[in-house]
């Protein structure tokens, strides 16, 4: 009987067979829907968004037939976890957007002013960050993902590198030379989130800063009590 019921409970969880086999045949651990554990992060409204979209896209593109569509669309617009959401995508090739070629390299220099990378852009495969006395805000919440690892090449003298993450993605600083400045990660989803992408930080800081951490909310959604983004689930 106990046989009988884990081969109902595999059958009926409400996850396509297909993102089960595909996860499992890259070797990434399989989140039951329905059965949050620690770690496991409550979707916003945006985040069931952006599946919808890859959804529509890869529909579009002949990957997915109209009944697995319907399928996957009222998954998504149901799901409650960010793992919930994964499942549904892990045997698609790339997010919205990932049709524009992704660099090789992408180089930002700052001396005393500031640059940016938000939206949606595309992830290169390895960039190169100098900063002198200026700030650099590389934002990856809605970045398009196209490799695995990021090579960042780091040297930031007296200004600030900030990395704004999402679960799935992960930073390692472990190669940086760290004189005088803080280096910090803050990931508080845990270990339990399929990683997406995976951002390996080598080079220095001098008396700079280098920190990476989840979006914070604003003043206006502090003041209402707005929920954290990506907050985790109990």
């Amino acid at each position: 009987m106990a046989d009988e019921d884990a081969t109902a409970a595999g059958t009926n969880d409400g996850v396509p067979s297909s993102a089960k086999a595909s996860g499992d045949a890259a070797g990434g651990a399989v989140v039951e829907p329905g059965t949050p554990g620690p770690g496991i992060l409550r979707a916003s409204h945006a985040d069931r968004d952006r599946v919808v979209e890859a959804l529509r896209i890869a529909a579009g593109d002949g990957r997915l037939s109209a009944q697995e569509l319907d399928e996957r669309l009222e998954l998504a617009l149901t799901a409650r976890t960010y793992a919930e959401l994964t499942a549904l995508t892990t045997d698609l090739p790339a997010e919205p957007g990932a049709r524009e070629e992704a660099k090789e390299l992408a180089r930002i220099q700052v001396g005393s002013g500031h640059a940016k990378r938000d939206g949606s852009w595309v992830v290169p495969r390895r960039m190169e960050v100098r900063v002198t006395s200026g700030h650099v805000l590389l934002d990856f919440t809605r970045a398009v993902i196209t490799a695995p690892v990021l090579e960042l090449d780091a040297e930031v003298r007296s200004g600030h590198l900030r990395i704004i993450t999402r679960p799935g993605i992960t930073v390692d600083t472990s190669e940086v030379a760290v004189r005088s400045g803080p280096v910090t990660v803050r990931a508080p989803w845990g270990a339990d989130v399929p990683v997406q992408l995976r951002i390996d930080i080598t080079g220095s800081c001098r008396s700079g800063h280098i920190n990476a951490r989840p979006p914070r909310r604003s003043f206006w959604q502090w003041l209402r009590r707005t929920p954290r983004p990506y907050a985790i689930a109990a």
